[in-house]
């Protein structure tokens, strides 16, 4: 892993590299501190993938080493032939965390890890911290954790029947809709972000049964509890509504998730684990606003201050 780690090439994203390490792509900052406190790993969601050069900077001004993966299937890890964003089984998303978290060990021995992970990647970093955590593993953030969707009765009345057919016809497309998140965000929506609609689309990705099923099973793990050994900190949004252009609080609530399903499963991640909750934040976090997206950074640099020796 070492050689592989050491060969880095300009990013599509000014001001950072890359390497692949199959079947992930690490993304760091050209300028890091001299002497980071601890590595922090960024865990990109579903329909995602790394682009928010602001959050590196807020965690290298704190002192910190910062990296983002984009997974197998995502981003600038996504191959001819991928489904993107696919899984059968939250492990699988797992595996390229680990491969992720052991190049860091590797590249800073010593350095406490924290991983930085947002909706899909908060709940498949919680499930990999619970089963396998690697020993340099010091924490977690988890940015509006996939850990509750709004269905409605008929959608519960469905899911019921999900594991069979997922078993039947795992790649069937059970979901398919535009994100109207997604185009408010980018700047030719009105929004404040750049990012490239090949790997972050507003026409949305399909959600596929297995994909779909593995969520649900891993909701359901943490539900039973999962007893993380490391300090949590669970962050999201004071609201949720509707992902309709016609919805006045588009920029100002979780459009994508239930924040009532995250505030309901947080404590039951590990004996560790507090809560922040952003007014007025948006699904992910770090895109919010300026006032709550600034809130949530002052808060999450505080709590690694709090943990982190």
């Amino acid at each position: 892993m070492g050689s592989s780690v050491s060969r880095w090439t300009p990013d599509l994203l000014p001001g950072f590299e890359r390497v692949s390490i199959a079947p992930i792509t690490l993304v760091r900052p050209l300028t890091q501190p001299d002497s980071p406190r601890l590595a922090v790993l960024h865990v990109h969601g579903y329909n995602d993938y790394f682009f928010q050069d602001h959050l590196a900077r807020a965690f290298t001004d704190a002192g910190h080493a910062f990296y983002a993966v984009d997974l197998a299937g995502a981003g600038r890890s996504l191959r001819t032939g991928d489904i993107p964003h696919y899984m059968a089984d939250a492990a699988e998303q797992g595996d390229g965390i680990a491969v992720a978290v052991a190049a860091l060990a590797a590249m800073h021995p010593g350095l406490p890890i924290v991983i930085h992970g947002h909706s899909t990647g908060g709940l498949t970093a919680a499930i990999w911290a619970a089963d396998r955590p690697h020993p340099a593993l010091a924490g977690l953030i988890l940015d509006s954790p996939l850990f509750g969707t709004r269905l409605t009765r008929l959608d519960r009345a469905r899911m019921t029947l999900l594991p069979l057919f997922a078993a039947i016809r795992p790649l069937a497309v059970v979901a398919s809709a535009p994100s109207v998140y997604a185009q408010h965000q980018h700047v030719s929506g009105g929004g404040r972000w750049e990012f490239d609609f090949a790997l972050k689309r507003p026409t949305g990705v399909p959600i596929r049964a297995a994909w779909l099923a593995a969520v649900r099973r891993a909701r359901a793990r943490v539900s039973h509890g999962l007893g993380v050994r490391v300090p949590v900190l669970v962050a999201m949004s004071d609201s949720c509504g509707p992902d309709v252009p016609r919805n006045p609080l588009l920029d100002r609530q979780d459009t994508v998730l239930n924040v009532d399903d995250i505030v309901r499963l947080a404590p039951r991640i590990g004996d560790d684990v507090e809560q922040l909750v952003i007014p007025g934040g948006v699904h992910e976090l770090s895109l919010s606003q300026e006032a709550p997206r600034e809130q949530y950074l002052r808060s999450i640099m505080r709590w690694l201050d709090s943990v982190i020796p």
